[in-house]
């Protein structure tokens, strides 16, 4: 009983820790950057919006040009879609929804691994790899047809809408897969207004 105590309160403590810490990622920097790459004309790159603007603290654009900026920008879109699909998934099979392919005694989240059989990995993982490999190979294709057909959803404002939703996502999804790793609970706000 002591435990549980003690486990909660160092949990909410954390939590709070976690909050404190994520708010300080979008305070303004209180000193001017100096970064080489600010320089390289990548501030007004769709993406760059406020409140962070050009942000790049790894220093990955540091003496870049423009065709490590657009191969970069191409990588995290191309996540950022592969969180979305991911954050669907993990909300569908949550609430209890399988493939129609047979026995479906799969876990959901982190743990279909440890209960999905091995030719479901398989298929799985050729799966991701066929989508890839096919998607690059008409990537231009594609892009130039949407542009043709939809212009409005090739607008800047969109793309950018796309950008941020991605991020948002890769978050979301890394948040839900460590909180179920921590207390086999991905939706966190369930324990904390005592929903089941």
């Amino acid at each position: 009983r002591i435990t549980n105590k003690i486990s909660i309160t160092m949990f909410r403590t954390i939590a709070l820790l976690a909050s404190f810490i994520g708010a300080a990622a979008f305070a303004p920097a209180g000193r001017v950057a100096t970064s080489s790459a600010l320089k390289m004309g990548f501030e007004d790159a769709l993406g760059a919006q406020p409140p962070l603007g050009f942000w790049d603290p790894l220093g990955l654009l540091k003496d870049a040009d423009q065709e490590r900026f657009d191969r970069l920008r191409t990588v995290e879109t191309k996540h950022g879609r592969i969180s979305m699909l991911a954050i669907l998934g993990h909300l569908v099979t949550t609430a209890g929804y399988r493939v129609p392919l047979g026995p479906n005694e799969v876990k959901t989240g982190l743990a279909v691994f440890d209960t999905l059989p091995t030719s479901g990995l398989a298929v799985t993982f050729g799966t991701i790899g066929l989508i890839e490999l096919g998607f690059a190979q008409v990537k231009e294709e594609i892009e130039a047809n949407c542009e043709e057909n939809y212009p409005d959803f090739t607008v800047d404002r969109r793309k950018a809408v796309e950008l941020n939703n991605g991020r948002a996502a890769q978050m979301g999804i890394l948040a839900l897969m460590v909180h179920e790793k921590l207390d086999n609970n991905p939706y966190i706000i369930n324990s904390l207004l005592g929903a089941p």
